[in-house]
């Protein structure tokens, strides 16, 4: 990871990018993991995955980083599902942050082109469900119900 190559750039610069697209939608409907957690995120992410790769050799195996990124983000994902009066709410934000590790890891692993449609593609159905949740009555049944000022009661 040498701070004057073009590949070290690319990598920091796809990292916020893609966290900021998923967290301005985030920080739009007043989520929890806006646009600053959502960058650093996907950018810790991806740092953590090149830094295993530049320091791997025949003996280590990579796999191991990613595998404690994915154990890593689980708790930071827990922390923002809460249970209110019985109703449990955060759990689109965790699984947007489990995304958003995703992501950060495919941007990481070179996978530049990979990491950018899966964030449009996170965009667009986040955008799209909450899209059809107001169109479509029998969506909004269950924990799904919102008041007339929600936005989208899931987290």
């Amino acid at each position: 990871m040498d701070i004057m190559s073009v590949d070290f750039w690319k990598c920091i610069g796809t990292a916020v990018l893609c966290g900021a697209i998923i967290g301005f939608e985030r920080q739009l409907r007043g989520k929890p993991a806006g646009i600053r957690t959502s960058i650093l995120i996907c950018l810790g992410t991806a740092l953590f995955i090149s830094l295993g790769i530049e320091f791997s050799n025949e003996n280590t195996d990579i796999t191991r980083v990613l595998g404690q990124v994915v154990t890593g983000i689980g708790f930071l994902g827990a922390g923002v599902i809460l249970a209110r009066e019985g109703i449990v709410m955060g759990v689109t934000s965790a699984a947007v942050i489990w995304v958003l590790a995703g992501v950060g890891s495919m941007i990481g692993f070179n996978k530049i082109t990979e990491a950018i449609v899966v964030t449009l593609l996170t965009v667009i159905l986040l955008t799209g469900i909450t899209f059809l949740e107001g169109r479509i009555k029998s969506l909004r049944r269950g924990v799904h119900a919102q008041s007339p000022t929600d936005d989208n009661s899931e987290g």
